[in-house]
């Protein structure tokens, strides 16, 4: 039900806004904010949309039973296939060169060759984030947390999707290590407030795609020519470090209206699912796991049943 609501809702209207000449894309030729709210391959459109909508489901679901103690201390509930979640991290790392690089629309043109240099840029973010990620890991239990140094790369491929089409190769390896502590530190942060977030979907597509929104208004340097011109506003996107503080304001604002739209409407939206329809399945099915409920086999028979 919540799928239909985002699809038919939610996602098309903020991306009309940012990505369909909406009042956001044109935030440069009316109020002379930059170029308009840029953004790339969707940082913000889809990541981090996607994300406040995931922290607005969590807040009204609950965590989940047995995940914090009554002194706010947490319990950590493990993965049950971790060389899966790394295999699944690893092909969207792999989608991800076309999901950005794909995202100039064509290869030749009108400065559309830059679509190199995308894919370049979002591969270096990637193991930015992977890399720093780590560090903090090691540094903070002395072990590398295999999960999370996959949250810290993705949460580098999504901070540079916005960007990825503006700035340069080291500015995307920068990108990433700063979206790789900023998604560790995000899912503390969302512990400390019993915000149970199970694969950590807030801190890597919301505050990973927060963050390179803003970037595109900080490290923009000016020299893509994606045919001369980017939301009806002449020349080449370029960010506070380059000049244009507009663009940096146009950025805020986008960030802003998908924080109040993403997040706000799928509050309500969630609040009124959970008294017409509930969200929560019973307690004895979820200590037991939704495989009989939900299917009426077992998938993974070797666990023992608490019944």
């Amino acid at each position: 039900v919540f799928g239909f609501f985002m699809s038919m809702i939610l996602y098309p209207l903020f991306g009309n806004w940012a990505w369909g000449g909406g009042w956001l894309s044109q935030l440069g030729v009316n109020f002379g904010f930059g170029h308009g709210y840029v953004d790339f391959a969707g940082s913000g459109v889809v990541h981090a949309v996607g994300g406040f909508c995931a922290l607005a489901g969590a807040i009204v679901l609950g965590p989940r039973i047995g995940k914090y103690n009554a002194d706010g201390s947490v319990n950590p509930i493990p993965a049950h296939h971790v060389p899966m979640a790394l295999l699944g991290a690893f092909i969207l790392a792999f989608g991800w060169f076309g999901f950005n690089a794909g995202s100039t629309l064509g290869l030749s043109g009108g400065g559309l060759s830059r679509a190199a240099i995308v894919a370049v840029v979002t591969m270096l973010a990637g193991a930015g984030g992977a890399v720093s990620a780590s560090i903090f890991l090691v540094l903070r239990t002395h072990r590398p947390d295999p999960t999370m140094v996959a949250n810290g790369m993705l949460a580098g491929l999504v901070a540079i999707t916005a960007p990825s089409g503006f700035v340069s190769a080291p500015v995307g390896f920068l990108i990433g290590v700063i979206a790789g502590l900023l998604v560790c530190v995000s899912v503390d942060i969302l512990d400390r407030f019993k915000i149970d977030d199970p694969v950590g979907a807030v801190s890597v597509h919301g505050v990973g795609g927060t963050f390179g929104v803003i970037c595109v208004g900080i490290f923009a340097d000016g020299t893509a020519l994606f045919g001369g011109s980017w939301n009806g506003v002449p020349g080449a996107v370029k960010g506070i470090l380059y000049g244009d503080s507009g663009q940096l304001i146009a950025q805020l604002i986008g960030v802003g209206t998908l924080i109040v739209w993403a997040f706000g409407l799928s509050y309500v939206f969630f609040k009124i699912l959970d008294k017409v329809m509930g969200l929560r399945v019973t307690e004895q099915a979820e200590l037991d796991g939704l495989d009989i409920p939900e299917t009426g086999i077992m998938g993974y028979p070797s666990f023992p049943s608490t019944d």
